[in-house]
């Protein structure tokens, strides 16, 4: 071991517990409720590609190529993007299990970017990782029981009542029998394999949890069970997901802000309300054409769909510019020349779009149209085009509303202020005209 490395073991030493609970020491004081608990800034990573005898590098698969956001504490973060986007290698990266190619990645204000074996090994109770196999993540070879206490036996950590109480409690907590802790991970179905990746997961009780894709080898029913699983143990243990998974229902249902990716970047963070009810980026709203409404009161209406032109492109040689814009209807020059920066349009909504839906456009001068924009717009749906002009205008008309809210509450105001100062006018001329007139009777 390099003298590095023994400095990094001795400067952090690990207390065993001493009471029942799974918690454990941290580096640095705990993150209060919305503060920024990790931060990743231009983080990449390229898969280097090699030919020949000597093993030349000739390209990198771009698997993550530049990406920016922050997570805050308690909330649950969902990233969501076609299946060979990056999802599941960000995942990887942000618990370490990769090396960044370049980049940087904050947890509670600690760079942990290129962290050796002894400086992540304390990380390691504060960030854990529930994989998207449930059968291939466990070993075959050990029982419910060792596999759920190997966090323990790793860091050292003795808990009250010892390892096995222990265990057997986290069974429990996940819904599991805490007598199958002698049992083998084949005599388990899907979901159960999933819960015992999750108690593992929750062991030392950790700050942050990377799902990746938990329930996408599961059964509706079971789906169900896992995820109001994750809600229920997130309220109790005040934890901090990154969820990533294919299905948008369930990003929907379980996430506070959604992330989209498309061939390693970001297109759009968003709040999920801002998200679902007006999507900034054309892409965001291919994706969220494509999820079935189950309505039995639509099961004859014809659903806008979007088709998108042709495939992803390959992450090995990405388009230039915007890496939308080959499959894109509002493409034009700029896009295929400049690459839009991940901007803030709204508040709680950041996309990276010269041409953004439902907003004024940031590249109002190029409004040619490229050959590949003009392909794909025949395979956009007329109605679809007009509900996002009928969204845009709507949205617009929502911003003005809001504006001029304050002006016409005051103006409301005044105008009930007024009428009131002539029904007192009025009354007080009633008044005088009564006293007045006996005299003129008197005439």
């Amino acid at each position: 071991m390099s003298d590095k490395a023994k400095a990094e073991d001795e400067a952090v030493t690990i207390p065993a517990q001493s009471d029942g609970s799974t918690g454990g020491a941290t580096l640095t004081e705990d993150a209060a409720p919305g503060e920024t608990l990790l931060k990743v800034t231009g983080l990449q990573k390229h898969f280097p590609i090699k030919k020949g005898l000597l093993q030349r590098q000739v390209g990198a698969v771009r698997a993550v190529d530049g990406i920016d956001f922050e997570v805050r504490s308690g909330e649950t973060l969902g990233v969501v993007g076609e299946s060979g986007c990056g999802k599941s290698t960000m995942g990887r990266l942000i618990t370490r299990l990769l090396e960044p190619t370049a980049g940087t990645v904050e947890f509670e204000g600690k760079d942990i970017t290129h962290l050796g074996v002894g400086g992540m090994r304390p990380l390691r109770r504060d960030v854990q990782m529930i994989f998207q196999d449930p059968y291939s993540s466990l070993n075959p070879r050990h029982t419910i029981g060792t596999i759920v206490s190997a966090p323990f036996k790793l860091q050292g950590v003795e808990p009250e009542g010892g390892v096995k109480k222990e265990v057997q409690r986290l069974l429990s907590v996940v819904g599991l029998n805490p007598e199958h802790y002698n049992r083998y991970p084949h005599e388990f179905s899907g979901g159960q394999r999933q819960r015992i990746g999750i108690a593992r997961a929750l062991a030392l009780n950790p700050k942050l949890v990377v799902a990746d894709e938990p329930v996408s080898a599961l059964d509706v029913s079971i789906q169900a069970q896992v995820v109001n699983l994750l809600d229920d143990l997130q309220q109790e243990l005040g934890l901090t997901y990154v969820i990533i998974a294919h299905d948008l229902s369930v990003v929907r249902h379980v996430s506070d802000r959604i992330a989209v990716m498309y061939l390693g970047k970001i297109m759009e963070l968003a709040d999920r309300d801002l998200l679902y009810k007006s999507p900034m980026h054309p892409y965001t709203k291919a994706l969220m054409s494509a999820v079935p409404i189950p309505d039995p009161a639509r099961r004859g209406a014809k659903s806008e769909r979007i088709l998108l032109k042709g495939d992803v492109p390959s992450p090995i040689s990405p388009p230039s510019g915007c890496r939308f814009h080959t499959r894109c209807w509002k493409a034009t020059q700029i896009c295929k020349t400049t690459e839009p920066p991940l901007k803030e349009l709204r508040p709680g909504q950041q996309v990276a779009c010269h041409h953004p839906e439902n907003f004024e456009d940031q590249a109002p001068q190029d409004v040619v149209l490229l050959s590949d924009a003009k392909e794909a717009t025949e395979l956009v749906a007329e109605e679809a085009l007009a509900e996002s002009a009928r969204t845009s205008a709507a949205v617009a008309a929502e911003a003005e509303t809001g504006a001029t809210e304050a002006e016409g509450a005051e103006a409301a105001k005044s105008t009930e202020a007024a009428k009131q100062g002539t029904k007192d006018a009025k009354s007080t001329e009633g008044t005088g005209s009564a006293e007045e007139e006996p005299p003129a009777k008197e005439k």
